[in-house]
């Protein structure tokens, strides 16, 4: 529980082991601190992920904008420079013109002298910064949430809802970075995927199937348990607006790796009726998966997916995968290893020389030297 007084609770303070729900209860009148929690009582979270042109543009975007903070440090509009500020500027303009020299003290030690920043500045520059941050959802549909959100209806932002922190069997609720990468390379290679059919094993909150989606013609997001299900749908109709210039198609469905069939029941949420599974196989030339290897059994079960899927597809078919390389230190190794890696590689090489006359699978690396168009970190593991 957290423990919140009071007179504390206009003013609450959140620390690694809050409870967000038991904030709720001490503080009802705080809409803005509540989030919606999900069917397994996670909280759940929407973020904005800005995409950029190329990054040409994101180094002349930043470029631009320490220019503008630069300038407005030292020219403030409608105020004048206090004593003490035209004093910084003088020395610094010193240092400019005489060198080092010019600010060593009696002694001769360097005098570093800092203009202290107000709070007009600190405002400029979060203006100026990426909307790129969670942002806590709100309860209820009618609240004021909703005009943040119509204003973030554009072309370059993309919305989604996850969850920031799961056990390991709800880690499709994340955003990973591997789909972000696997979503630059969508962007970079647009021409490669327009109107395709495409799908995608392991979605997850179906960051990369939107990002799809606005290229290709038709993508089937697919996944297993309801809860993530109706999370990543919940995403594509956030994002609808990128899909509808292209007229692109995303449905959210069911697709177990553990069973030999797909999902069927029409009773059963997010089934796949016979028309969907025969336009699939009649029609589908890209298959995707992004940080799906996590855990041996699964990647085995991937693997057995993707070679019976692609059995029963009318047309040759590319597969792209993009994962990190996740190193951990092992006491049977007493090392740092990376095992889901490694199983991986080899169960992708069994691929590669599979003895199948009907099928031939060959493996290519993609080189990562194309574009960044959303903003985290590209690690050298991806």
């Amino acid at each position: 529980m957290v423990d919140v007084t009071e007179k504390e609770m206009d003013n609450p303070t959140f620390k690694s082991d809050t409870v967000l729900s038991d904030v709720h209860l001490h503080c009802p009148n705080k809409r803005h601190l509540m989030v919606r929690l999900n069917a397994v009582g996670q909280p759940v979270f929407l973020s904005y992920f800005k995409l950029l042109p190329n990054t040409e543009d994101l180094a002349s975007e930043k470029n631009v904008r320490e220019t503008t903070t630069e300038g407005e440090h030292q020219y403030r509009s409608g105020d004048e420079l206090c004593d003490k500020d035209r004093n910084n500027l003088k020395k610094e303009r010193a240092l400019n013109s005489e060198g080092v020299e010019a600010l060593l003290d009696d002694d001769g030690d360097l005098e570093v002298v800092r203009r202290p920043r107000s709070a007009s500045d600190l405002e400029a520059e979060d203006l100026l910064r990426d909307r790129v941050y969670p942002v806590i959802l709100m309860k209820g549909k009618e609240d004021a949430f909703e005009d943040e959100e119509q204003e973030c209806t554009c072309s370059d932002v993309v919305k989604i809802e996850h969850t920031m922190a799961t056990p390991l069997e709800d880690v499709g609720k994340q955003v990973w970075r591997a789909a972000f990468l696997l979503a630059d390379y969508i962007l970079f290679e647009r021409d490669t995927f327009r109107c395709c059919s495409v799908l995608e094993l392991g979605g997850g909150t179906g960051m990369t199937s939107i990002i799809m989606g606005t290229v290709a013609k038709r993508v089937y997001c697919t996944d297993v348990g309801e809860d993530l299900l109706s999370m990543c749908e919940q995403n594509v109709a956030l994002n609808k607006h990128l899909m509808e210039p292209g007229r692109g198609e995303i449905k959210v469905k069911e697709l177990d790796w553990l069973k030999d069939e797909f999902c069927t029941d029409p009773e059963a949420p997010y089934s796949w009726s016979e028309g969907e599974i025969a336009d699939l196989h009649d029609h589908c030339t890209v298959i995707m998966a992004a940080d799906v290897f996590y855990d041996d059994d699964l990647t085995d079960a991937l693997f057995r997916t993707l070679y019976r899927i692609t059995q029963n597809l009318r047309n040759s078919c590319t597969v792209y995968l993009a994962l990190e390389k996740r190193l951990n230190f092992t006491l049977r190794h007493m090392d740092v290893t990376c095992e889901a890696y490694s199983h991986f590689r080899n169960t992708l090489n069994d691929l590669e020389n599979l003895q199948d006359r009907k099928m031939k699978y060959t493996v290519e690396p993609i080189k990562l030297d194309f574009c960044q168009f959303l903003v985290y970190e590209r690690i050298e593991q991806l």
